[in-house]
Order: structure tokens, then C-alpha cells, then sequence
């Protein structure tokens, strides 16, 4: 008996010590997280930026007549720009949330309105502007880096050009377009830092 008692004892004492080795292990591992999400900082934000990026330019329905934006604040994205489809603006907000290490999405994109005008002026603009000779080559990629957006007449050109003639060129010719109001041309001439 006094054997099952020291047995018992000893027992006792070791399952104390696991549970205070298990409680100890457990804070250092909540203290080493905040640590580490602490010191992610621009690593991290940095690593989330470009897997926002990859991801938006990924969506299957993005394309050359919708526009999307994104800035990344810690965990926090948030979304912006106009898209011709309902669901692409929820398609972004969903492949984004699920990149690790963000935490809240901010999705302000706006849809644009249905037009049989617009329409008509956004494949008109895509065909004075990618047919000719100079321009042609943006409109070999998957996804052009000009970006045409036609909202109620209005044309905005978005999107990187590799000169300034370029961007001046897509401008004159979106300008030429029958039945638009008006051109804000936003190319940006890559490697400017505007």
C-alpha cells in the first residue's frame, strides 16, 4: 500500500510538472507569435503586397476594361478601382482574404453601371488605341497594362506605358473615339515614381 502511495505521489508530482512545463510553453509561444508579427513588419507587408498583386491579376474575368487598385497597411488591404462585373469585385475581395496574414479587407471598388453606350465606346476606344501601329504590342498580354474604364461617356485610361509618347499617343487616339464626353489620361510611364 505504502507503494501505491509513493507511486501515486510521484505521479501526482510529474503530471504538476507537465502542466506547468505545457502553461510555460504555451506563453512563450503567444509572446514568440506577437514577436514575430511585431517584427514581420515590411517583410511581411512587402510578401502580402506582392501576393495581392499576384492574385488580382490572376482573377479570371480581369481584363482590359476593368481597373483595380489595392494598398496594403499591416494585415489590412484595401481595394479599389471599377469593374464591369458584379462579380469580380466580390471575387477580389475573396482571393484576398485568403492570403495569409491579412486580417480585414476594405473593398471599395465600384461597379460600373450597365450601358449599351458604354459599351460601344469601350470596344471603339480598345480599337483606336491597340490597333495601332506602336500600341499594338500592350495588347499582346493576358492582361494590357492600358486599362480602359468608360463610365457614362467618360473614358479613364489607367494602367503603365514604357514611354511618354506612348501614354500621349493612347490619349490622342481614346480622344478620337465618336460618343465619348471626355479623356483622363492616367497612364503612368513606367519607372516614373508619381
Amino acid at each position: 500500500m505504502k507503494r501505491v502511495s509513493m507511486y501515486m505521489g510521484a505521479m501526482a508530482v510529474a503530471l504538476a510538472l507537465v502542466v506547468v512545463s505545457v502553461q510555460a510553453q504555451s506563453k512563450d509561444r503567444d509572446k514568440n507569435g506577437a514577436d514575430r508579427t511585431a517584427s514581420m513588419g515590411s517583410v511581411g507587408q512587402d510578401r502580402i503586397t506582392r501576393e495581392v498583386r499576384h492574385e488580382l491579376v490572376m482573377l479570371p474575368y480581369y481584363g482590359v476594361f476593368d481597373n483595380l487598385g489595392y494598398r496594403v497597411d499591416g494585415g489590412t488591404v484595401s481595394l479599389s478601382g471599377q469593374v464591369t462585373r458584379p462579380t469580380l469585385k466580390s471575387d477580389a475581395e475573396n482571393v484576398v482574404k485568403g492570403i495569409e496574414g491579412v486580417t480585414r479587407v476594405d473593398n471599395r471598388i465600384e461597379v460600373l453601371p450597365l450601358s449599351s453606350m458604354d459599351d460601344g465606346i469601350r470596344i471603339a476606344t480598345y480599337r483606336a488605341i491597340f490597333g495601332k501601329p506602336g500600341l499594338d504590342r500592350y495588347a499582346m498580354q493576358a492582361v494590357p497594362p492600358i486599362h480602359i474604364i468608360v463610365a457614362n461617356g467618360k473614358v479613364t485610361l489607367e494602367g503603365v506605358v514604357a514611354t511618354e509618347g506612348d501614354k500621349n499617343q493612347a490619349g490622342i487616339y481614346a480622344n478620337t473615339v465618336s460618343g465619348v464626353f471626355s479623356v483622363t489620361n492616367n497612364l503612368r510611364v513606367e519607372g516614373d515614381r508619381k
